[in-house]
């Protein structure tokens, strides 16, 4: 496998993973967004993903303290929630946004080389995830890669006077990848069958949101 398709290769899968908790850095600065804490990012990629890495004969790998799910709903990774900071926007869903660091990466082995990804960061703004990792020691940063489905996630608030601190939970939000990276898979990888209404992983995200303190 030549170092491009590696790299693509690696991007594939860091983008789901970067999707999640994530927002502005200036609304961050001006003391707007809320923070999130004792939070989880669980990413479940779908039959197409999979074929996808069965195509390279890729295995994936956990990297503490993340760890590897696998049940009847099929195959993921759980990432705890370094910290996070954003507004999830219960109210509109599809507004959310923020900015979160997960603990743990994920590794990529196939019969020619091994992708490992750590540090990942992620931003979400505009429907939009982008963000950053470590790509086999070396820093790598990204555009919009995937579209989060905000609207099609569930989502459950806690009960809690305004204010204060409440646990969140959204649920199976479908993650599609953005033209540019559908034009990267067909460069890269060849006619893969990815196209931008392919749903690459589902995702699951809890944590304790604290809103913004107010003057």
């Amino acid at each position: 496998m030549s170092a491009k398709r590696r790299s693509v290769l690696g991007v594939a899968m860091a983008a789901p993973l970067l999707a999640q908790f994530t927002g502005a850095s200036e609304a961050a600065a001006s003391g707007t967004l809320g923070t999130v804490s004792e939070g989880w990012v669980e990413v479940r990629w779908t039959s197409q993903a999979q074929a996808l890495l069965d195509r390279f004969q890729a295995e994936v790998e956990a990297v503490a303290p993340a760890q590897l799910v696998q049940d009847a709903q099929g195959r993921g990774i759980r990432f705890p929630v370094r910290s996070g900071e954003g507004d999830p926007s219960p109210a509109n869903p599809p507004k959310a946004r923020g900015g979160a660091r997960l603990e743990g990466g994920v590794q990529v082995r196939t019969p020619d080389a091994t992708v490992r990804l750590t540090g990942l960061e992620g931003l979400l703004q505009d429907g939009l995830a982008s963000g950053k990792c470590v790509v086999n020691g070396v820093d790598v940063g990204h555009h919009a890669m995937v579209r989060p489905g905000l609207d099609k996630g569930v989502l459950r608030t806690e009960s809690v006077p305004l204010g204060k601190p409440m646990k969140i939970r959204l649920t199976a939000v479908p993650l599609r990848p953005t033209p540019e990276l559908v034009d990267t898979f067909t460069s890269s990888l060849g006619q893969a069958g990815v196209t931008t209404d392919t749903v690459l992983a589902h995702v699951t995200a809890e944590g304790v949101y604290t809103p913004p303190k107010r003057d």
